[in-house]
Formats: structure tokens, sequence, C-alpha cells
């Protein structure tokens, strides 16, 4: 795996999401754009995870907790759906917290 396939999955990511968002347009459920989102990937050949429960653990103390990640894309790229006007704080925590408890490093793309 190298940065420029990571930028290439990035860039095909993003641009599925924009081409559903410019179809449903805002106000629908985040689950409905999972749905939509996902079957453009995989029409484009790629592999998901979907709703995949986040392991939880607590001083060695497995937890079975209903946390889930909405998306992992080729076991690399984790999305997290949001119908929101604006991502706040608790949105990007969230998703470390993805990150974090799945083993996937950290990666910050500027």
């Amino acid at each position: 795996m190298t940065q420029k396939y990571l930028n290439e999955l990035t860039h095909i990511i993003i641009g599925a999401a924009i081409e559903v968002h410019k179809e449903l347009g805002p106000g629908l459920l985040e689950s409905i754009h999972e749905k939509c989102l996902s079957h453009l990937l995989q029409q484009k050949g790629l592999n998901l995870i979907m709703q995949q429960k986040v392991p939880i653990v607590f001083r060695g103390l497995y937890l079975d907790c209903d946390l889930r990640f909405d998306l992992m894309v080729e076991n690399l790229i984790i999305v997290e759906i949001k119908a929101v006007d604006s991502l706040i704080p608790f949105h990007e925590a969230q998703l470390l917290t993805y990150l974090k408890t799945s083993s996937k490093t950290q990666r910050h793309i500027n």
C-alpha cells in the first residue's frame, strides 16, 4: 500500500459521496446515504465492510457495546457518514476512536 493508492482510494470515495449527495440532496437519514454510497463503491469494485462492531476494551475487559462504524473500504479507510449541517469536534473524536479501537493507523492528509 502506498500513499498514492490511499489518495486514489480517497478520491474515489469522496467522488462517490458527492454523487450520492447531488442525487439525493439533504434531509435524508444517514442510513439511506450509507446504502447508496455502499452500492456505488461496490459497483466500482471496492471491498466494503458495513456496520461492523467496534471493539471496546477496558482494563482487559471486552465490552459488548453497540458501537459500529458505517463503512470500511478496502480494509483501509473508515467512512463515517453524517447527515448534519456541519461537523463538530465530537464527530472527529468519534472517528478517531474507531481508528484507535479497530487497530487502524491514524493518518492526516492535508
